[in-house]
């Protein structure tokens, strides 16, 4: 396995399709050249651009609207920026410097909203699982837009952090809705295993985990390796997301004081 490497212009995650395992959303990373401009529009779709890095100046709204300049140096020590608009809603992005990468999420909504830019300091660091299970699930969580701050999306959108050796969406768990994970690691070599239902794959740079609602998604990153993902949801009608169901077979592991084995006495 070996890291995908992406071309200038859009790279394809996911297409958007109808029926059994589709994960219903056109996901992919536009790659610019330093001074491009590029015009987003889209009669049918709602759609997110997160800023994975470089420098860009961001504009939506037409001739009275905003104008929003963002950067962005580390998918781990930085936070994210993020634009959020409904179907027919133009936006502009300008790159200043050779080799930004914006990620794009789109998904059919008819529903008007009013656009929503995400900076910086909206967001916040969630510090998770340093209490218990030795630490093994310890990472730091980013919620950008879900169903309780944007219920009039069809979409969450997300980023998570993991330290080396570390695991997340675990315990174990499932929901009805689609999700897709996009995944980089710090350093290039880097890896990690996804699992999805009884499927092990190993993840590296710009690889993805396609997961169908109904499985059980738990991944790990390689130790030595801390790992950076998107998670990305797509609510199903009449059914959005707002939590996770944890494997029963695992839930003793929530406990904090739980008994779990050390290793023998040196």
């Amino acid at each position: 396995m070996e890291p995908r490497v992406f071309s200038k212009g859009y790279n394809i995650l996911t297409e958007q399709r109808d029926g059994p395992g589709e994960m219903l959303m056109d996901i992919g990373v536009y790659v610019f050249s330093a001074g491009e401009k590029k015009v987003f529009f889209d009669l049918a779709n709602e759609s997110a651009f997160l800023l994975l890095n470089g420098s860009v100046t961001i504009e939506w709204g037409g001739g009275q609207g905003r104008k929003e300049k963002a950067g962005r140096g580390s998918l781990f020590d930085e936070m994210p920026v993020c634009l959020h608009v409904p179907a027919g809603e133009s936006v502009l992005i300008t790159a200043h410097t050779e080799g930004c990468e914006v990620l794009v999420q789109k998904t059919a909504n008819p529903a008007r909203f009013e656009p929503v830019y995400y900076p910086k300091e909206s967001i916040k660091n969630v510090f998770l699982g340093a209490d218990n299970m030795q630490g093994c699930a310890k990472r730091v969580l980013r919620d950008i837009f879900n169903y309780g701050n944007a219920p009039y999306s069809n979409m969450v959108l997300g980023e998570d952090i993991h330290l080396p050796g570390r695991w997340s969406s675990y315990p174990p768990h499932h929901h009805p809705q689609p999700e897709v994970y996009y995944y980089r690691f710090d350093k290039p070599q880097g890896f990690g295993v996804s699992i999805i239902g009884d499927a092990a794959t190993v993840i590296m740079d710009n690889h993805i985990s396609a997961i169908p609602g109904g499985l059980c998604h738990p991944q790990v990153a390689a130790p030595g390796y801390a790992m950076y993902y998107v998670w990305m949801i797509r609510h199903l009608d009449g059914n959005p997301w707002t939590s996770r169901i944890d494997d029963p077979a695992h839930t003793w592991l929530h406990d904090k004081n739980a008994a779990l084995w050390e290793g023998p006495e040196a």
